[in-house]
């Protein structure tokens, strides 16, 4: 596959049931991607984000815009811009708002076997 220029604000943002609104930004489908998913998405009012606990999993979430709180393990960490979280295998975080509008960067890998 060869580098591909991904125009993130032409992706077409769908809508979310108290989840606010996500863009994939890298999949297969966009670039060929075949293990990763990448999504932006846009929080506002009472929306939130729960990441899933999968297992074989590897999760980053990362705050790009605005502010919130980020809940693990039922501790709640005040959070803006540039903070983020990293979920491994079974593990799972909360993110929610902090007042107007916090836009996130998820990624979500999978474990992959070691080949040695």
């Amino acid at each position: 596959m060869s580098t591909k220029f991904i125009k993130t604000g032409a992706l077409p943002r769908v809508h979310q049931a108290g989840a606010g609104e996500a863009a994939d930004v890298l999949n297969q489908a966009i670039c060929g991607a075949k293990n990763v998913r990448a999504t932006l998405r846009w929080l506002r009012g009472g929306d939130r984000l729960l990441t899933e606990r999968k297992a074989g999993t590897h999760q980053l979430v990362y705050v790009m815009e605005g502010s919130g709180v980020i809940s693990l393990d039922g501790k709640d960490y005040p959070v803006g811009k540039g903070a983020g979280v990293y979920c491994g295998p079974g593990e799972s975080a909360g993110v929610r708002l902090d007042g107007g509008e916090i836009k996130l960067f998820h990624l979500v890998v999978p474990e992959v076997a070691d080949a040695t």
